[in-house]
């Protein structure tokens, strides 16, 4: 038997507990389940076998992109404390586990679990199916886990990737380092049988088996280089998007430095190719050279140990004295290109206020800086290297002068003594080039330490859980925020609430804190304490790509990327088709004044915006904040640029918004627009001083009548 059946009124019901109803609606409360009684959307009643009343009356509901829902659809919560079967009457059990989607076979929808949004057909009831897959339509992208970006573990990849290439490599080393014998064995073989002799056949015979070994080595030194080649590409390709995402996300919280990363991606692909990393490669296997001197005559192989162990010395008094000095260039080398960005930036205002000896100045500085830590590094460098190449000559004179000595009395062959000076100058070679491209590795290095602390840092470490398109509402609570290395409050607790389709105007003083808030309403930054909330999910919760995608934001410095209008407005995506960039544009009103252009959509826009003119460039933003029908959209002095004709078209884009559900955040100064948005918040130093509804806000500061002229007690500026 069935636990008694309970009426209630889901107006009592906390939707924070997964139980989402229509209002109006009645539920039968089970103590082992929930079971809706009635769901009615756009006038058809969808009835449960359970339960006979007569539906209620609703009106229709509002879905989550701004348009009605379906009359063929209802959406339900269902919720349980318990994991029981229930009957399979139309009735969903609390166990039930697979999933509920509209595209299942017969239009029947399938359900995988409690807690969730499902849709059903009207007039039917919801069938059990088999299974946890089941056949149908598309997976729908609700309550799917999206992967994180786990960016060390793509470093992790990329390194055993480069860790097998490398073990190719190092094994096609050794049978290179082992054929460089063929050569001083040939000259041996030579001196001591052939010229002895006078066989021809010997000769004829040393001389294919050497010329073999000699091709062999070449084939396979050539083969290594090109897997160094490949291996560099692939780092390339593997690192190069995660490092660039990466450094988006750090240059938010960062000075800017952290887009120099992907130069350092080219630094260590450069490294890769490099004659410094052959002679590392074949710097251990100096021992088998060393091992071939010995067995010729022992006093060569001291003289050659001596040399080597002198040479390793050299290296490491090398590195520890030019370390500091590398460092300190690239510090200075990275400031010094911060600088020339910032011209770069900035070339209009540079040239019109006649700053061009000030920023030369600046950057010279920097790069003097850089210049002269660079001279004394290399110095040093240089002359280590030239102590390590005299000190290597000198072993080839060593080892010809006393093998000479020990050939007169018998012990050694001429042959003998050349081929000894041959193979000790081959096992020198790498060390020597090793010293000489000490630099290079130190810039690897560096370059390699700031990937790894970059895409350590920005690592998102959790599954985000794909939520359903929001529906606006706007919930705000309590933001604090400090800037890092700074005591100064931006914002100070402050809260508001805005529901689905509402408009807000924030004013206020230069800086009050509207601009930091703008962008805190977007997710370019986290406050230090409180929380934003879209549809009562804090937006570090939610999928980063999904809240994109339903945000739209238009910042005070308006930037358009290069290329065409219509791939600005269809913010660069691949899939943005004509149909959603012509509804942005209609939407942000901005359609007329882009065909009045020469190539209508097809304008191509440079990186400085030309050839479009400020309020253009702005109304240009501006669809491109509408474009994908976000449900939030933030503005951030939309009519800073605009002429008269501009600002009937940002009113006609508030109208737009309001009527398609977009719940809409205004920071301005102009009172034109306050007469068309809801509410009104007054930021006055971090807090809010005002917050209600526009008559009450306008009345507060301005008496009974709307101004006529700018808002008392707000200046024009950045907030």
């Amino acid at each position: 038997m069935n636990a008694p059946l309970k009426t209630i009124d889901t107006k009592s019901i906390d939707l924070g507990r997964g139980i989402e109803a229509a209002p109006g609606n009645r539920l039968i409360l089970n103590q082992e389940m929930l079971v809706p009684r009635e769901e009615t959307v756009a006038g058809t009643s969808a009835k449960c076998p359970r339960g006979d009343s007569p539906p209620p009356k609703e009106t229709p509901r509002t879905g989550g992109r701004g348009h009605a829902a379906s009359p063929e659809t209802a959406s339900v919560t269902f919720t349980s404390r318990r994991n029981e079967e229930q009957p399979s009457d139309g009735t969903i059990g609390a166990d039930a586990r697979s999933d509920m989607r509209p595209g299942a076979p017969g239009g029947q929808p399938k359900v995988k679990g409690l807690g969730e949004t499902v849709e059903a057909k009207a007039n039917e009831p919801m069938r059990r199916s088999s299974g946890s897959g089941g056949s149908g339509g598309p997976r729908d992208p609700f309550h799917r886990r999206n992967e994180p970006e786990r960016h060390a573990r793509m470093l992790q990849n990329a390194r055993a990737a480069v860790s097998r290439n490398m073990s190719v490599v190092f094994a096609l080393t050794f049978a290179t380092n082992l054929l460089v014998l063929a050569i001083p064995v040939y000259l041996f073989q030579i001196s001591d049988r052939v010229l002895t002799s006078r066989s021809v056949d010997t000769l004829v015979m040393l001389t294919v088996i050497i010329a073999g070994a000699v091709v062999f080595q070449s084939i396979f030194d050539a083969i290594r280089r090109f897997i160094l080649m490949r291996t560099a590409v692939e780092v390339a390709g593997r690192l190069g998007a995660p490092i660039l995402r990466a450094a988006a996300h750090a240059s938010l919280h960062g000075t800017g430095r952290e887009y120099q990363t992907v130069g350092d991606l080219q630094t260590v692909r450069g490294f890769l190719v490099s004659g410094t990393l052959i002679s590392f490669l074949d710097v251990p296997f100096a021992p088998l050279f060393i091992l071939a001197i010995f067995l010729i005559h022992p006093d060569l192989g001291l003289i050659v140990l001596t040399t080597a162990g002198l040479l390793m010395t050299i290296a490491l008094i090398n590195q520890r004295a030019t370390a500091a000095p590398f460092a300190e260039a690239n510090t200075a080398q990275a400031k010094a290109n911060q600088h020339l960005d910032s011209m770069s930036r900035n070339s209009q205002v540079i040239n019109a206020m006649a700053m061009i000896p000030e920023a030369v100045r600046i950057w010279g500085r920097d790069t003097a800086a850089s210049l002269t830590s660079q001279v004394t590094a290399q110095d040093r460098n240089v002359t280590f290297a030239a102590i390590s190449r005299a000190v290597r000559l000198l072993t080839q004179v060593a080892i010809l002068g006393w093998g000479a000595f020990l050939a007169i009395g018998g012990s050694l062959t001429g042959g003998m003594v050349i081929a000894a000076s041959i193979i000790a100058g081959r096992a020198f070679a790498p060390i020597e080039g090793s010293i000489e491209g000490w630099n290079t590795f130190v810039l690897t290095k560096g370059a390699y330490g700031r990937i790894r602390q970059l895409l350590h840092s920005t690592e998102n470490k959790f599954e985000k859980l794909r939520l359903p398109h929001p529906e606006g509402r706007l919930d705000v609570e309590r933001l604090l925020y400090v800037p890092g290395g700074t005591k100064q409050v931006v914002l100070n607790g402050v809260s508001f609430s805005l529901n689905p389709g509402e408009t807000l105007a924030v004013i206020g003083n230069s800086g009050a804190g509207k601009t930091t808030m703008g962008k805190m309403l977007v997710g370019s930054i986290m406050p230090t304490s409180g929380s934003v909330r879209l549809d009562l999910m804090d937006l570090r919760n939610w999928d980063p790509r999904q809240l994109g995608e339903n945000i739209g934001y238009l910042p005070q410095d308006v930037q358009l990327f290069p290329g065409s209008i219509k791939d600005n407005i269809g913010r660069m995506r691949d899939d943005a088709t004509d149909e959603q960039i012509h509804e942005a544009a209609v939407l942000a009103d901005v359609h007329n004044m882009i065909a009045s252009l020469p190539h209508g959509y097809e304008t191509m826009v440079a990186a400085d915006g030309s050839p479009l003119s400020g309020g253009q460039k702005q109304r240009i933003a501006l669809a491109r904040a509408f474009f994908g029908g976000p449900r939030l959209v933030v503005l951030d002095e939309p009519n800073s640029n605009l002429d008269v004709a501009g600002d009937k078209a940002l009113a006609q884009a508030i109208e737009h918004a309001r009527a398609n559900g977009i719940t809409l955040v205004l920071i301005t100064q102009k009172p034109a627009v306050l007469n068309l948005v809801d509410k009104i918040m007054l930021l006055t130093d971090g807090r809010v001083a005002l917050f209600g509804t526009k008559d009450q806000v306008l009345h507060k500061l301005n008496g009974p009548k709307a101004p006529s002229g700018r808002i008392q007690g707000s200046e024009a500026g950045n907030g």
